[in-house]
Formats: C-alpha cells, sequence, structure tokens
C-alpha cells in the first residue's frame, strides 16, 4: 500500500496528528529496537493525547471559570481557616462521584471564587463538565429564558453539567419567581450532580433571602444536605497597592 495514500486517508478521516507521527516513523531509520505494535502504539498514542487535550480545552471552555485557578496553587500559608486536608479530600473529587456539593462561606477578598473554579478545574481535568454561575446573573437569565420559551432547554442543560457553580450566592433576595426557578436548578441536580455554593452570608441566614419559606426549606435541605462546608473567616487577601502622591512641579520665576 502507498504511503502517501494512507496518509491522506487519515487526514480524510480528521486523524491529521495519527496522520503526523505515521510521517515521522516513516522516516525513523537505525532504531530496531521498536517492533510493528509499539511503533504503532507511538502513533496511536499521539492521536489519543491530542484527542484528550482537545476534550479539555473544550471542558474548560465551556465551563467559563471565572478566574484560572488550581488545587496546586491554592494558598494554605495565609490564615483564614482553610483546612489543607479538606481541600486535598475535595480535590479527589469523591464529592462529584458522590453527587455531593460543597459550600464556602466566608468574608469577601478570602479567595472563595477561586477555591470553587480550582476544584472545577480539577473535575475538568479529570474528564468531568463544569459550568460557572453568577447567582444574581443566572437569576436573570432564567427570567429571560421564561420569557423567550426557552426554559425547559436551560434548566435541563444546566442539569447535565457534573460541577455547578452558584457564586455570589446572598447578593440578591430571591423573590417568588426567582425562588422557583433557582429551586428547579437545585431539585434537578439534587442526588444527581454536585453544586459548589459560595456566598459571603453564614448558611444560618439563607433562608431569610428566600421570600417563600416553603421553597427555602426545600432548596437549603438539597443544597446542604450531604455538603461539605468550608467556613472562611479573616481579613481580605486582596492588598492594595498604595497611591503615589503627585509629583509637584516648581513654578518658574
Amino acid at each position: 500500500m502507498n504511503s502517501d495514500s494512507t496518509i491522506d486517508k487519515l487526514y480524510d478521516l480528521r486523524l491529521s496528528v495519527m496522520a503526523e507521527a505515521f510521517t515521522t516513523e516513516l522516516a525513523r531509520t537505525g532504531d530496531a529496537t521498536l517492533g510493528f505494535a509499539d511503533r504503532f502504539g507511538l502513533i496511536i498514542d499521539r492521536q489519543w493525547t491530542a484527542r484528550e487535550e482537545s476534550r479539555l480545552l473544550r471542558r474548560l471552555k465551556n465551563a467559563n471559570l471565572r478566574v484560572s485557578a488550581s488545587i496546586e496553587e491554592i494558598d494554605f500559608r495565609t490564615p483564614r481557616g482553610l483546612d489543607r486536608e479538606v481541600v486535598l479530600d475535595l480535590a479527589g473529587l469523591g464529592f462529584v462521584t458522590g453527587a455531593g456539593n460543597v459550600i464556602i462561606t466566608g468574608p469577601t477578598g478570602l479567595g472563595k471564587t477561586y477555591l470553587a473554579c480550582a476544584l472545577a478545574d480539577r473535575a475538568c481535568r479529570r474528564g468531568h463538565s463544569a459550568s460557572y454561575r453568577r447567582v444574581p446573573r443566572l437569576v436573570f437569565e432564567l427570567a429571560l429564558a421564561r420569557a423567550d420559551g426557552t426554559y425547559l432547554k436551560a434548566i435541563a442543560a444546566i442539569a447535565r453539567v457534573d460541577v455547578l457553580i452558584l457564586d455570589d450566592w446572598g447578593l440578591v433576595t430571591l423573590d417568588a419567581q426567582a425562588s422557583s426557578d433557582i429551586m428547579d436548578v437545585i431539585d434537578d441536580r439534587a442526588g444527581l450532580r454536585s453544586t459548589i455554593v459560595t456566598s459571603q452570608l453564614p448558611v444560618s441566614e439563607w433562608h431569610s433571602l428566600i421570600t417563600d419559606p416553603s421553597i427555602a426549606d426545600a432548596l437549603l435541605d438539597r443544597l446542604v444536605h450531604r455538603a461539605v462546608r468550608i467556613e472562611l473567616k479573616g481579613d481580605s487577601m486582596r492588598k492594595e497597592t498604595p497611591k503615589e502622591a503627585p509629583k509637584r512641579t516648581k513654578k518658574l520665576t
């Protein structure tokens, strides 16, 4: 069989990396230690690696994480109530496979969003899908979806995500309609998919944010049940850089 024909067929099959690897192997000389199976395995490995990297990039793009974060870059030295063992256990993604939740609370500037995104990043790298959503904007988007008839489609798309980040929980009070919409999101995921919630407010104050008490009870039960809770404390880690005083210019006399 003509090698050029084989390469053309690989490109037609959209196996460009495999075609390039095959070309490389054709040019290989003087290496008698590798048999056909080994060399063919190297070609397959390159195509497989390229496809996995492409899938990872697609998962990270779809996740639309607010910050680029990783478990390896988490700061455990700054005192803020962050337990290394708890975080490393979460990094094993048992909460994802077990459809559990993570609740991260604490004042602004303590890295709640970073930690949530780091866990989602780890999930993406292990083959899971993720999505970052700010609660105030999600409420607005679901209201628009109701108006244009795409609500059920929007809810279904969120339900399929393995790890959903609900950031800035508690920044807005949920009226009757918003409470119902968020309840649909959480109810579809309870026991099936994982949700990570970040909030400046302690869990004890969440109930008052939802105008309908019955929905509040049901929603919080689904969120808090079987959730790992991380309560951060301390001063903000965001250090402001001092502004330089304006330079004075001498007037010429």
